[in-house]
């Protein structure tokens, strides 16, 4: 066990950096007096208390992390955190761990699928806690920490490339990874900043401006209202969270480059942001002309009004809502469900299996039906211009293979669990791509509290397994990877 200790040393302090952000939503609590201020006040002792007894124990193993300890760390971050961001829920609430945990999950993977209802009477800090949750997760407490820890003597790119989301994570912004990774946070933040004021300006009060700004750049929904954009019934507020939500599902390498050379050419080089823009507005005019089609509005305005907000949230992996879309002709949400898989840039704060494998897919299907009819022409696959290799190829092959196996194994678990199969299959598409609201008893005017704690389990298990992009945290439960 002692060849762990390392691994729990660098955990500890993650959990030490986690216990401080905590104290964000318990100085909240004190300063408006909103009910949860003890609540607060032991999870911040637990958890800073626990990372420090950690730290303490193991404070003499140092050594640099090997790539089977950053697999390790990255999935004990994301299954052990949850634990101590659940406190605050369990202690004021009175929430079952099962609950409580899910929601925590579901808030770090950036997922918004809830277990809670009456939120607009929630304590403010509770509601800023579970959106500040999405917010750390989005761009990952992990890339925050290989920011600060190499100052510590403790490297960072085993985990980085663990965490890092997408088929290529050798390739990077800056040539040392702690750079990489403050690159990042400071595009990640002032982006959020602009946010902010876009909301502010447009009509949200601070407060509610910071929550939503929280859940929007972190692509997971989590409102401080029931209703969630419903409770506004605002255009302009829906319009800013567009414009928001599309920047945060495009990569983030992608504006660091832009901004730091002051130049929209990055976007032009980026193979995944002109389609992941084609794909969702050109989605956004489809739907509305299907649902005028359908008569579910009078005029083409009013359906555009909806269909972007809606369709733009989910195939972000947002999960805001400014009205039930199940309601929708069965097509609209299906094909919503569907664009969530895909449509997002890798390295950007959504799900699913990312527009940029979408496109490797497509080319490679293209490629066997080239050799079909010519078996010995030469036809490369290539994306932004460079010829991808085989190693590459085939692992997004196996990605595609066991986010399939994944979804069908579990939609199977929770049908034989006593789940009807809409719900149950959109319960898992929604929980794998972190995108929130499903279909049926899960839909938009729902919430996820109708499932059993069985099911609520496969739901978390999917969660983690989406915003771990399936290996990282699979790898980990193989029986190889524990031999020495």
């Amino acid at each position: 066990m002692q060849r762990y200790y390392p691994v729990v040393r660098v955990l500890s302090m993650v959990i030490l950096l986690f216990g401080l952000t905590m104290t964000v939503p318990w100085g909240l609590s004190w300063a408006m007096h909103d009910g949860a201020e003890s609540a607060f006040d032991e999870a911040l002792l637990l958890t800073v208390g626990s990372g420090a007894g950690l730290w303490y124990a193991t404070r003499k193993e140092k050594r640099d992390l090997t790539i089977r300890d950053g697999f390790l760390m990255v999935a004990l971050t994301w299954t052990v955190l949850p634990v101590y961001a659940s406190l605050p829920l369990v202690l004021q609430l009175n929430a079952s761990f099962t609950d409580a945990y899910f929601e925590a999950v579901s808030g770090l993977t950036t997922t918004c699928a809830t277990v809670f209802e009456g939120l607009d009477h929630l304590p403010v800090s509770i509601n800023f806690w579970r959106t500040q949750l999405v917010w750390l997760g989005g761009m990952g407490l992990i890339v925050l920490a290989i920011a600060i820890l190499p100052l510590l003597g403790i490297g960072g790119r085993q985990m980085f490339k663990a965490e890092t989301p997408g088929p290529m994570k050798d390739s990077k912004m800056t040539p040392r990874i702690a750079e990489t990774a403050k690159g990042l946070w400071v595009v990640y933040t002032l982006i959020s900043i602009a946010c902010v004021l876009g909301y502010q300006w447009a009509g949200m009060s601070w407060l509610d401006a910071i929550m939503h700004m929280f859940a929007t750049m972190g692509l997971g929904g989590f409102s401080s209202h029931d209703a969630s954009f419903g409770y506004f019934d605002s255009p302009l507020i829906e319009a800013v969270s567009v414009f928001f939500m599309l920047i945060a599902g495009c990569n983030f390498a992608t504006h660091y480059v832009a901004l730091s050379g002051r130049s929209l050419r990055p976007y032009k080089a980026d193979p995944e942001a002109g389609m992941f823009l084609l794909v969702t507005l050109g989605s956004v005019v489809g739907i509305a002309v299907f649902l005028v089609a359908h008569d579910v509005y009078p005029t083409l305005s009013e359906a555009l009004r909806f269909s972007a907000f809606n369709v733009v949230s989910i195939a972000t992996t947002t999960g805001f809502a400014n009205t039930d879309y199940a309601l929708w002709p069965f097509f609209a949400p299906l094909w919503m469900l569907f664009l969530s898989s895909f449509a997002t840039s890798a390295g950007s704060t959504g799900g699913g299996i990312k527009m940029i494998r979408a496109i490797v897919l497509y080319k490679q299907v293209y490629r066997e039906l080239a050799r079909a009819m010519h078996p010995n022409v030469v036809h490369p696959v290539k994306v932004g211009g460079e010829v991808l290799s085989s190693k590459i190829l085939f692992a997004v092959l196996a990605f595609g293979f066991m986010y399939m196996v994944c979804i069908v194994s579990m939609t199977l678990a929770l049908s034989f669990s006593g789940l009807e199969i809409i719900t149950a299959f959109s319960a898992v598409v929604a929980s794998i791509n972190n995108t929130g609201p499903g279909l049926g008893q899960v839909g938009p005017a729902s919430n996820f509290a109708v499932l059993s704690d069985f099911q609520t389990w496969v739901c978390t298990f999917a969660m983690l397994i989406g915003r771990l992009e399936i290996f990282t945290l699979l790898v980990v439960m193989t029986p190889a990877f524990w031999r020495k």
